[in-house]
């Protein structure tokens, strides 16, 4: 992550995340950037600038009409920043970026601002759900800002849920992001993300331990690189990255239908999830009750998702990427997977290294190469895989 001899503007609203917000300046400092900080009003209610004056070594500007500037602050700031970002972006703030209002040095600025925009948005679950706040975030979307979060969490009114603004090195990770070529933007990827649930009966199931962070991180990262993302996920507590099509399935056979409806639109098919093996061959319609014998359970074979893939598949795309988990012989596994299941790339990883964690420690296998790639986050590793799967899919020129 770099942005080494950037100037950002970074823009902190008013709201109780606002405390994040200085850890935030100190990662953009720390990737190289030069950070210029404006405040809104309510956002010196939570924090001074002299705290972000102190982390940066320049004055947080919180006046439009500041007398100790003579020229006109707002466009001073924004001709030598190439990048905004705006952490936390409060339901107000974001109102008023969709309509262009220009009432303060935030506001005034933004409007005036070049380059990317990220905005982390940060605010209770219900004003984050509320239509309003989801129009204005479309409408900046549709204008080409970078969405960071929110997270699913605790918050500070001791509630739980969406609206946890995202951690400070995911936003400067998003940030150094915004400023890398688009190298996806016409390509399709499929995405599928998270555990499979094969019903046992109408409150029990057989499933396994995935997070489904590997996916959404695939696809938090395909979208900042402008590729349209559709995310087929089974049950996940994560809440699904803005800008996605969300596909919700459970079992196996659903997540089976959900992949073959898109795969004719699809240049790339990254199957991250942790599709069952197995379920069971018959589903009870009523709780099966404890008895004082044993209780054997019959399975069925699950449909390989993959295999199919890699089977029907018209070379050279989609792009195929499968998931190798496993507890020995790493690369020999991954090696076999990659030959019988058709795929451009295996990514596998021993179940002892980042099943369910935040990290990762991975092995990129292709027919003419294993790469050994040290510990780093899962966001890291999504921008790996995708590295491969923009040289194999990109589309070629015309001519």
């Amino acid at each position: 992550m770099s942005l080494a001899g950037q100037s950002v503007m970074l823009v902190v609203g008013g709201g109780i995340a606002a405390y994040k917000s200085a850890a935030l300046a100190r990662e953009l400092q720390r990737a190289g950037a030069r950070v210029e900080t404006v405040m809104t009003a309510a956002a010196t209610r939570f924090i001074t600038p002299l705290t972000f004056a102190g982390i940066t070594g320049r004055a947080a500007h919180t006046e439009l009409w500041d007398p100790s500037f003579s020229g006109e602050l707002h466009i001073e700031l924004t001709s030598r920043c190439g990048l905004s970002v705006v952490a936390p972006a409060t339901a107000n703030l974001l109102a008023r970026m969709a309509l262009g209002l220009a009432d303060d040095l935030a506001s005034t600025a933004l409007l005036a601002a070049r380059g990317p925009l990220v905005v982390a948005p940060a605010m209770h679950p219900r004003m984050w759900t509320n239509p309003a706040t989801q129009a204005n975030l479309a409408t900046l979307i549709a204008r080409g800002a970078i969405v960071v979060g929110p997270d699913d969490g605790p918050l500070a009114s001791g509630e739980s849920g969406v609206g946890r603004m995202a951690a400070p090195e995911a936003i400067a990770r998003a940030a150094a992001d915004a400023l890398c070529p688009k190298d996806l933007e016409g390509l399709r990827v499929v995405i599928t993300a998270g555990p499979t649930y094969e019903a046992l009966d109408p409150v029990r199931f057989l499933g396994n331990r995935s997070s489904g962070r590997m996916g959404y991180a695939l696809a938090e990262v395909a979208l900042r690189r402008g590729a349209g993302v559709d995310l087929v996920t089974g049950p996940s507590a994560l809440a699904p990255p803005v800008g996605a099509s969300v596909h919700r399935v459970r079992s196996a056979l659903e997540m089976r239908d959900a992949v073959s409806a898109l795969l004719p639109a699809a240049d790339a098919v990254i199957m991250s999830a942790a599709v069952a093996d197995y379920r069971p061959a018959t589903v009870s319609t009523e709780k099966l009750k404890k008895t004082a014998g044993e209780l054997s359970i019959s399975l069925t074979k699950n449909p390989d998702i993959l295999a199919e893939l890699g089977a029907a598949r018209g070379a050279p795309r989609p792009v195929l990427v499968g998931f190798a988990v496993e507890t020995a012989d790493l690369v020999g596994y991954a090696r076999d997977k990659l030959a019988r299941k058709r795929c451009d790339l295996v990514v596998a990883n021993l179940a002892r290294d980042g099943f369910e964690g935040d990290d990762n420690v991975a092995t990129l296998v292709t027919a003419t190469a294993v790469e050994a790639l040290p510990r780093m986050s899962k966001v890291e590793l999504a921008s790996k895989i995708l590295d491969a799967v923009a040289t194999r899919a990109r589309p070629s020129s015309p001519g």
